[in-house]
């Protein structure tokens, strides 16, 4: 019994231990993009195999001084889709409604009802114009609607393509998939949400946004390189099941883990969930539904981004590791978001990658700061990188030295190649970040350090 008392305890010191690790590598992450963005907050969390890590950083508000915690909310944007999505495929279980129902079944009056099918309307492909692609608030958009009268004006329109021919992204699928869970369920989409997935889940925080809350994020945004602005949301009515939702980053994790576990809907559902459309000359979308499908490293990859006035949102899961990453921010105009979860999921993913050396990060600054005064230390180079800078170097004097100083500088990559080390950086400058592409022999020398713009 003593011994494996033991192990228990040792079991759990070396979890413990790892937690702190995890959260002392994600958060030095997130610090730094804050500090390199100028973005007012990010909400972090991340699933490993059921558990799940999460913190924020930042101003939730900046005029109320207020810091951004747990508890602060966020609009998760377009990542509503895959809830809409879930929806539909409960109801599916249920008997009330199919993938391969037509519009017209539901909606008659809608441009071809007869010719596309919910599946298209979760895949965009059903050739619905899209009312919402600008990323700046639009005047129509700052006046109360409701999702009926959205469906009423864009999707009685001409298609814009025939449906199963192309895919468009389009926010006008998800409104109308929305109606047809209310019409089929009997009850409000949020209703049912709440019902079948965010009280069984336990994602409190959970609802539309219209719904606000003393611990919500502001909404920013920033106009080409200036500073974070206040920013209107839009107004009631406007996003429904394409993007009305609002919840914590722990609460969205919370569904990235049943999802991971597949628990709320049935295993056909999940298959049907994560399969990708195809077209119906056979070419591939790279989409399933509510779902984009890629790849990290290899690593199949399930995801999707969110943007509404003043909030960024990522989701991305990785079924076969059984870990997820969730991202939130409160500012639009600035890619913060995105290249910090492809550092939060190396970190988790691949773990073989070594930190970089203070020493390494040192070396590598200074001869940037060399470049910048148009100087580099031949004897840190092979002769074929001496080559190049002898004609490059003058360019690299002229771009670089108009950034200001070097702020922050970070390695976002490792790996072999040619019988040397590859190794990739991320460098904020004053006033611009660009990436680094480096190749280091054997014997410590460099064979190319290459700055490209971001």
């Amino acid at each position: 019994m003593r011994s494996i008392t033991l192990i228990a305890l040792s079991f759990f010191a070396i979890r413990a231990f790892a937690q702190t690790d995890l959260d002392k590598q994600i958060s030095l992450k997130a610090e730094a993009a804050l500090q390199e963005s100028g973005a007012p907050s990010v909400s972090l969390a991340v699933v490993e195999d059921g558990r799940i890590w999460a913190k924020a950083f930042g101003k939730a508000n900046l005029e109320q001084n207020r810091a951004a915690d747990e508890s602060t909310r966020y609009a998760i944007g377009s990542v509503s889709k895959q809830f809409t999505t879930a929806a539909i495929l409960l109801l599916q279980e249920q008997g009330k409604v199919s993938l391969d129902d037509k519009v017209a079944k539901y909606y008659p009056d809608l441009t071809r009802a007869g010719e596309i099918s919910i599946r298209q309307l979760l895949s965009h492909t059903s050739g619905y114009e899209d009312y919402a692609p600008q990323d700046y608030l639009i005047p129509a958009w700052t006046k109360p609607t409701t999702p009926q009268a959205v469906v009423d004006h864009w999707a009685k329109l001409p298609l814009n393509f025939d449906p199963g021919t192309k895919w468009q992204y389009s926010n006008t699928n998800y409104v109308i998939a929305g109606l047809i869970v209310e019409k089929a369920a009997r009850q409000t989409l949020l209703s049912f949400l709440q019902q079948r997935i965010f009280s069984p889940l336990e994602m409190t925080s959970a609802g539309f946004c219209d719904d606000k809350s003393p611990a919500d994020a502001g909404a920013y945004t920033r106009y080409a390189l200036g500073p974070a602005r206040p920013i209107e949301r839009e107004a009631p009515g406007w996003y429904f099941g394409a993007g009305e939702l609002c919840m914590t980053a722990r609460d969205l994790a919370k569904w990235d883990a049943a999802f991971l576990k597949k628990q709320i809907l049935s295993a056909r559902s999940y298959e049907e969930f994560t399969r990708e459309v195809l077209l119906s000359n056979g070419d591939r979308t790279n989409y399933a539904l509510g779902l984009a499908i890629s790849q990290f490293h290899g690593i199949p990859s399930i995801s999707h981004s969110g943007e509404v006035m003043g909030f960024l949102a990522s989701n991305r899961l990785y079924p076969n590791r059984q870990a997820a990453v969730v991202a939130l921010s409160n500012e639009v105009g600035v890619d913060m978001i995105f290249p910090l979860v492809d550092q939060i999921a190396t970190i988790l993913l691949l773990p073989q990658q070594p930190s970089a050396s203070d020493q390494e990060l040192t070396a590598v600054r200074k001869i940037l700061e060399g470049l910048q005064q148009g100087q580099i230390d031949a004897s840190l180079f092979t002769s074929d990188a001496n080559f190049y800078f002898a004609t490059a170097l003058p360019d690299y004097r002229a771009s670089l030295a108009p950034l200001g100083n070097l702020k922050t500088l970070t390695r976002t990559g490792e790996s072999l190649r040619g019988g040397m080390t590859h190794r990739s950086y991320r460098a904020a400058f004053e006033k611009k970040s660009v990436d680094l592409n480096v190749y280091l022999t054997p014997e410590g020398k460099y064979e190319q350090l290459l700055v490209d713009s971001e």
